[in-house]
């Protein structure tokens, strides 16, 4: 099969048209726990898309080698401590990274006195002791954020933390001020640069409205470094159009209407905020290049959801559009947003109370094909939950995608211990934009047979290298019928036998994978 022929037959298979969308199971990452897990992250690899890795405080790992479907989980350690804020991402190679805070010395009054990376060269199995980053006397480094250049620029494969440094956290002196900080690494996470202040604007140390904080890198296509943040009630935004070497003036995104610290303990939430998360679209789409920023405020008198995006490289932003489709006054809080590589396409997760009335909370996210012009919104959580308001839930969730699959990721209660979840959402309707260049020739699969059929049908394909290979059937519409099969095959032509079992007469589409490879197909089904 020529390269490019899979996705040609994806737009076939499935048309430009929105999927109907039937209830995700929802995946238990981590169960129940008194050590209530929170603050959760994750990513796909992008040299084998089975392998995701995810994180949570204070210091847990996360990883699964078959597409979310199961997990192991693990505590991370390190000599400089190991203190929350969990960030997890791949670079183009697979190698994985794990960012968090530092704690080495809980004896000597060290704390948060630098930020730590660490890596797995495995997909998330094993860690090393990791490198500590931005030390600078006794500042406290703070909520860091982790990116990989993956455009394939110049810059291909830096890496690029920010975070806020605080004179002296929760100081009420006004010579005490916190500021954005900003360090890359070009030797794959094993050394960083001398940390630099990059906001031009400081804040205050109290850890509310008027510190700077919340900053979230982004990578651009020819390998930009763009970052937003959240202070003194504006979302700020800066670049670098050298790889991180230097930085410009800070430019004005938007007013954020009741500033990122929200006053959510009335409505069972310990702590909320609606710092900004920025994303750059890097894929071949129509929107190649457009930055993408999300955040939350009250600017309509309950909180909802935001976003503004740039096509000029940050210089101008869009008036804020509004990503939550309801008309209710309820909340939507906790934003998150990501950008599949591969297709351009905007996912935005977030904790919903549309469909409720007192402290019940649901998880949604919201798909953008357009650029961002218009959100579809989805319910993803099978049911709702209660927080507790004397239980810290965190300051984020998280989503991941890539190539049309999309792992949202979030905390839940059960009783009086939290808990981590994801889906496994596979978006049909977005690979049709995937370029032709994403399948290796040496990968092919065989129109199955008998075709069409009545009970059973073999799919059949050639394997270049032994594959973790998992064999899914949709409906005509998109909707998951079954998963057929799950597991390793060794390299040479296989087969796998579908059974249809009392499954109605019509055209079904298949989908196989193996390893970073997909195919589809479509069969008929006659009785």
């Amino acid at each position: 099969m020529k390269k490019g022929r899979i996705f040609f037959l994806l737009a076939v298979l499935f048309p430009a048209v929105s999927p109907v969308w039937s209830q995700f199971p929802n995946i238990q990452v981590s169960a129940p726990s008194s050590y209530n897990p929170e603050e959760v992250t994750i990513a796909i690899n992008p040299t084998n898309p089975l392998n995701l890795a995810a994180g949570a405080n204070i210091n847990y790992y996360y990883y699964s080698l078959d597409g979310g479907a199961t997990w192991e989980e693990g505590n991370l350690l390190s000599p400089l401590g190991v203190w929350g804020d969990p960030c997890v991402t791949f670079d183009a190679d697979g190698n994985l990274y794990f960012g968090h805070l530092s704690r080495p010395n809980t004896y000597d009054g060290s704390f948060l006195d630098r930020i730590v990376i660490q890596k797995s060269l495995d997909g998330g199995q094993n860690w090393d002791t990791g490198a500590g980053v931005g030390l600078n006397g006794t500042k406290d480094q703070d909520k860091e954020w982790l990116i990989a250049d993956c455009s394939g620029s110049q810059y291909h494969n830096n890496l690029y933390v920010c975070w806020t440094e605080f004179d002296s956290y929760n100081s009420w002196e006004p010579e005490d001020s916190s500021r954005i900080r900003f360090s890359r690494s070009t030797d794959s996470g094993n050394t960083w640069s001398n940390a630099k202040t990059i906001s031009d604007r400081g804040g205050d140390c109290l850890d509310s409205d008027n510190t700077v904080e919340g900053a979230v890198p982004a990578v651009g296509p020819n390998g930009e470094v763009y970052v937003s943040w959240s202070g003194h009630n504006r979302i700020m935004f800066d670049r670098s159009q050298d790889g991180g070497k230097t930085f410009g003036k800070d430019i004005l995104v938007s007013e954020q209407h009741g500033g990122w610290d929200i006053p959510s303990r009335s409505w069972g939430i310990y702590r909320c905020n609606g710092m900004p998360v920025t994303v750059c679209d890097i894929s071949d789409s129509p929107y190649r290049g457009t930055i993408y920023i999300l955040w939350s405020d009250d600017r309509y008198g309950d909180y909802d959801i935001f976003l503004s995006r740039s096509s000029n490289g940050g210089l101008n932003w869009s008036v804020p559009i509004k990503v939550n489709d309801d008309t209710s006054k309820r909340h939507q809080f906790f934003p998150w947003l990501c950008v599949d590589p591969l297709t351009g396409v905007l996912y935005a997760v977030f904790y919903d109370r549309r469909e409720t009335s007192t402290d019940e909370t649901d998880v949604y996210i919201a798909i953008s094909r357009d650029g961002g012009d218009s959100f579809e919104n989805i319910r993803v959580s099978e049911s709702s939950f209660t927080p507790n308001n004397n239980v810290f839930f965190g300051d984020y969730i998280n989503i991941a995608a890539r190539g049309g699959f999309v792992y949202p990721i979030w905390t839940r209660m059960e009783g009086s211990d939290l808990s981590v979840w994801t889906a496994a959402i596979y978006d049909s309707t977005a690979l049709q934009g995937i370029s032709e260049n994403d399948t290796p020739e040496e990968f092919r699969i065989h129109r199955n047979y008998p075709n069409p059929f009545n009970s059973s049908t073999v799919i059949s394909f050639d394997l270049p290298t032994q594959s973790l290979v998992t064999l899914t059937v949709f409906d005509s519409r998109g909707r998951l019928v079954e998963e057929v099969f799950r597991g390793m095959k060794q390299a040479g032509t296989q087969e796998i036998e579908w059974q249809a079992g009392d499954r109605d007469s019509g055209v079904y589409h298949y989908l196989l994978q193996a390893g970073e490879k997909r195919a589809v197909g479509k069969c008929v089904l006659v009785r």
